[in-house]
């Protein structure tokens, strides 16, 4: 199983270049960034730069969506990383949520999210797309380009469609139980689709936080059911709270009481009060190493064959450390 680390694009950018070699230096596979241009600083300047000053991960957003940027130049802007730095690129990508819904629009349909998926890979594969009835290729791209799009997921029809056209699905959170029933979802459709199921690969990303001061790991990873309770927030208001995804995903956000953007995906936000311990634990990777390398075991288990650190929280050096010392070697031996 791959280890991989995702960061926030906060100044300076320089920074996040620095923690992504020391990601790199410490043996993670891939080096993720948040999309959400109002917030954070632009991605694909910074995965330039990462790519520049690295050797080996990958580089991608988790995740991009299709409303904010024009989708052939989405392709472009990978096509270009992955002539310069030697196909180094995955392109995650979901129906939008800060970056969209800070400019009052609202994620987009599954529908436009499809044919988003098919036009970036096509042409970021040297491959021609037809865009309002138009034949569309890079004429400058390299016959070796190859471009996978990985789709992040949670409600049934977006995970149908992550099994019928998804090079990989990612999943943010890590509980197991949870982890799956999605991982299934998407399997199950891909077979019926007539795709190797087999053929996708399973990511799955959340905190992680190396330490033995339990409810402090908890107070600063307690954003991020906070962030999942958005998506979960829209499955309930298309399928109510019943049957849909499984009940320990929905119940936890009756006492949601909306969201401030300003402090998405932030330590010690004011909008995550309602998400319980529980929630936390069992979202998150918390805890001594041991608990770390028990959970990542039962996610491999699954099928899962990368886990995502989502790196937001007081302590990121010494778990980079820790994930290079310990849990790194345990899974990639």
């Amino acid at each position: 199983m791959d280890i991989g680390v995702v960061f926030q694009c906060d100044p300076p950018a320089r920074r996040v270049v620095e923690l992504a070699q020391r990601a790199e230096a410490a043996g993670f596979s891939h080096v993720w960034t948040f999309d959400s241009h109002l917030l954070w600083q632009e991605p694909y300047v910074i995965h330039s730069r990462i790519l520049a000053a690295t050797e080996r991960v990958i580089v991608g957003p988790m995740v991009t969506n299709p409303s904010t940027r024009d989708w052939t130049v989405t392709a472009s802007t990978f096509a270009t990383l992955n002539e310069l730095y030697g196909n180094r690129t995955v392109c995650g990508i979901g129906r939008g949520d800060s970056a969209v819904r800070t400019l009052g629009l609202k994620p987009t349909t599954l529908a436009e999210l499809r044919e988003c998926v098919r036009v970036i890979r096509d042409l970021g594969s040297g491959r021609h797309a037809t865009i309002n009835g138009n034949d569309v290729h890079f004429p400058w791209i390299p016959d070796d380009a190859a471009l996978e799009v990985w789709v992040a997921a949670y409600g049934p029809k977006a995970l149908a469609l992550t099994g019928e056209v998804a090079d990989g699905y990612i999943l943010q959170l890590a509980d197991p139980d949870i982890a799956a029933w999605m991982i299934k979802s998407v399997r199950d459709a891909a077979a019926a689709a007539g795709r190797d199921p087999d053929a996708i690969t399973f990511c799955v990303a959340a905190p992680a936080y190396v330490g033995d001061d339990l409810a402090h790991q908890r107070e600063q990873t307690r954003w991020f059911g906070g962030m999942v309770g958005n998506h979960v927030a829209d499955i309930v208001a298309r399928y109510g709270a019943d049957g849909a995804v499984p009940q320990a995903l929905t119940d936890y956000i009756k006492g949601r009481q909306g969201y401030d953007y300003r402090e998405h995906g932030r330590a010690g936000n004011s909008h995550a009060e309602f998400v319980p311990d529980e929630i936390v634990d069992r979202f998150c990777v918390l805890g001594p190493v041991e608990a770390h390398l028990e959970k990542l075991a039962r996610l491999r288990e699954l099928g899962v064959d990368q886990f995502a650190v989502y790196l937001q929280h007081d302590d990121q050096e010494h778990t980079l450390a820790e994930y290079g010392k310990h849990v790194i070697p345990a899974f990639t031996a």
